[in-house]
């Protein structure tokens, strides 16, 4: 199985088919890729629900863009911008509706490991109970891998704040599991 531009030749080969707008290609690509876009979903969202209903918008919206779709970026790396725009598009809107109705919304480059054994649960809500913009460059950067500028991309921040978030979201971390003083 070769691979051209970190894709193998199946995936490809499914990508032409659904752009000539094959269902059964796209659905193999939607059963390759689900698991990964939900994840990202879900932990952007920090609400299952949610995160089911902005999995199923990512898809829609791919599905729609799909004869957009140029083979310089993976189609995972692609799914990803979408589902963050998903899931922060429908954050905006909460926000500005939240707004309308004057309803308060609910409230250092190098890797990081703790000194101190701490259960996967406990870190999982601890990145849930970070602020947005902290948690969302959190789980961008720190946990997906993608670089500064990819995450200030795909957030519409400036690389500068990402980075400030980045830093923000590990003290916050190391304070909320108690491996810091606050």
């Amino acid at each position: 199985m070769a691979i051209q531009g970190g894709r193998v030749d199946w995936e490809v080969a499914l990508l032409e088919r659904a752009q000539q707008g094959d269902l059964r290609a796209f659905e193999r690509l939607y059963r390759e890729h689900v698991g990964r876009v939900y994840a990202v979903c879900l932990r952007l969202a920090r609400n299952a629900a949610n995160a089911e209903d902005y999995t199923q918008q990512t898809f829609i919206n791919a599905w729609n863009a799909l004869s957009r779709f140029e083979t310089r970026s993976s189609f995972a790396t692609w799914l990803h911008r979408i589902a963050v725009n998903v899931v922060l598009g429908q954050r905006r809107w909460t926000v500005s509706h939240e707004e309308l109705l004057h309803v308060e919304p609910a409230e250092a480059e190098s890797e990081w490991t703790f000194d101190t054994p701490v259960e996967v649960g406990e870190i999982e809500a601890a990145i849930q109970a970070l602020p947005d913009g902290a948690r969302d460059v959190l789980v961008l950067s720190g946990l997906y891998g993608h670089t500064h500028a990819e995450a200030a991309a795909m957030l519409g921040i400036a690389e500068g704040t990402c980075k400030a978030q980045l830093h923000r979201a590990r003290q916050l971390l190391r304070v909320k599991l108690n491996l810091e003083e606050g």
